[in-house]
């Protein structure tokens, strides 16, 4: 065999060899190829999808500042509005942006305990709020009053939404839901101050007396918490905490606000309606002593419940001299004559925003004869939808205390808390109608008018007269130095707050002093 025919024949060979030996690995070799390929297709198109994700992220972000400029000025191939998801996302409450905390040095612990009604704690927290920003401590949600005549068990946050009142205060005072655990076990050792602070007291009183004895303690507990701080001659940076507290601070729970929704768009349903205070509640009468228009029986019974609360301290009084120096609520047949008298229409829905009132559907008989559109939340509710709040008086007044707010007229029959408290929200809310009703004048008026001194033109003619500066507008505090339970109200009428106030520099203001 020649040299050509041989090198042909091994070389044959060798590739026979490299074939038969190597097939597998090459295959092995271009199937990793393809794996490799496959996986970087992959990867390219998930890092694709991350980027896209990214840009999408910030435009909707960049929407959201530059919202005109950008993404909400863009055309769009449909309305959000057709889509039951959107509109079911559009009643929802919009989430609140909270301010920053306020960063501060704590001095220390302040727990509170509210005492009476819903009203009375309410205007309490706010200043304890003022009080404790003030002092840089830090404020535990104050514990609400169990034993007073309601004996109402409800907590704070049973009646108020305690996470917005802690995070929307946030940038002035730091709020706890409860102490730490090892102030917790000082207390439980009785290794903490507990005592009322002074009524009516001003910041100069909590800075020099209270916060020594909270740095010395550590914890600090005030017992009694109504009416602690003065009405007037206060910094208006604190008159203004106070406010916010209250306005802002304050937020009844999701479940109440819903319920007070629902019977405000019940009333409205049917046009305008005027919210009646009517404050003739048998503990109201019992502690007053006022008992005009009541049988005997009912006499009896007042005084024996009067005498039943020891921490009612007067016991002997005299009803119908009082009722003479304005100091009892209205009747209801009183009430129907003066809503008359101020010409109010007959067929006006009149919500009923008290509790059971005595004696009543005989004593209510002089109202709704003469203003039949009479309703409560009882009857525009069923019993299911006020279940959860059925047997707590705060809860049932926290309800009254919403629609109350969003009425066209608010005529309160007694200046209690709720009448105070609620007149100053609605002046905040824009001057809102809220008669004042002169009880004095008006006793004194209605008996003339029985008597046949004064005839029926005369006397509805003097009530319009006598009212028409007192409707809830701007007006000026009356400041009594020296006899703060005798000047207005802080919470009644917190002009400080009120942003026409400032616009007018007071030159509007009704009844100036």
């Amino acid at each position: 065999m020649c040299k050509a025919d041989k090198f042909l024949y091994h070389r044959k060979l060798w590739e026979m060899k490299v074939k038969f030996l190597g097939d597998s690995k090459i295959d092995k070799f271009k199937n990793s190829l393809v794996l490799r390929s496959r996986m970087s297709l992959w990867m390219i198109r998930a890092m694709t999808v991350l980027l896209l994700w990214s840009c999408f992220v910030h435009l909707v972000a960049m929407g959201e500042m530059w919202g005109p400029r950008l993404l909400k000025g863009w055309p769009s191939c449909f309305n959000h509005h057709d889509l039951p998801m959107a509109a079911e996302m559009a009643s929802l409450p919009m989430k609140t942006a909270f301010p920053p905390k306020r960063i501060y040095q704590n001095n220390g612990y302040l727990m509170v305990s509210c005492n009476g009604g819903l009203n009375q704690m309410r205007a309490a927290i706010c200043d304890m709020v003022t009080i404790a920003r003030y002092m840089n401590v830090t404020l535990i949600v104050p514990e609400l009053d169990k034993t007073s005549f309601w004996n109402d068990p409800s907590e704070f946050k049973d009646i108020f939404d305690v996470d917005h009142f802690i995070s929307s205060l946030r940038d002035e005072v730091r709020i706890l839901k409860e102490l730490p655990p090892r102030l917790k076990r000082r207390v439980r050792l009785g290794m903490y101050h507990t005592m009322p602070p002074i009524s009516w007291s001003n910041m100069s009183y909590y800075q020099d007396q209270i916060l020594p004895l909270v740095k010395k303690y550590k914890v600090v507990h005030l017992n009694k918490t109504d009416t602690r701080l003065a009405n007037n001659e206060l910094p208006v940076e604190i008159q203004k905490l106070r406010c916010r507290a209250n306005f802002n601070g304050l937020r009844f729970t999701p479940k109440i606000e819903e319920l007070g929704r629902r019977v405000v768009k019940i009333l409205r349903e049917k046009g305008p309606f005027l919210v009646l205070h009517l404050r003739y509640e048998m503990d109201m009468l019992a502690f007053s002593g006022c008992s005009h228009g009541c049988n005997r029986y009912e006499e009896e019974e007042l005084t024996r419940m009067r005498y039943a609360y020891p921490w009612w301290k007067e016991k002997v009084i005299d009803s119908e001299l009082k009722r003479k120096e304005g100091l009892c609520p209205l009747t209801p047949e009183e009430t129907a004559l003066t809503l008359s008298a101020l010409g109010i229409d007959r067929n006006v829905q009149i919500y009923i925003a008290a509790g059971e009132i005595y004696g009543g559907k005989r004593r209510l008989k002089a109202l709704t004869d003469v203003f039949p559109n009479v309703v409560r939340k009882e009857t525009l509710l069923d019993s299911s939808d006020l279940s959860f709040c059925q047997n707590y008086s705060s809860q049932m007044a926290a309800l009254d205390y919403l629609i109350s707010l969003e009425s066209d007229i608010f005529v309160p029959t007694y200046y209690g808390n709720m009448a105070k408290v609620v007149e100053g929200h609605r002046r905040f809310l824009g001057f809102k109608k809220t008669i004042e009703l002169n009880r004095k004048l008006l006793v004194k008026l209605i008996d003339e008018y029985y008597e046949g001194l004064l005839s029926w033109e005369v006397f509805s003619t003097t009530v319009k007269a006598f009212h028409a500066t007192r409707m809830g507008g701007p007006k000026r505090r009356l400041v009594i130095p020296n006899r703060p339970k005798e000047e207005d109200y802080f919470y009644a009428n917190p002009y400080e707050c009120l942003q026409l106030l400032h616009e007018n520099n007071g030159n509007s203001l009704e009844g100036t002093i």
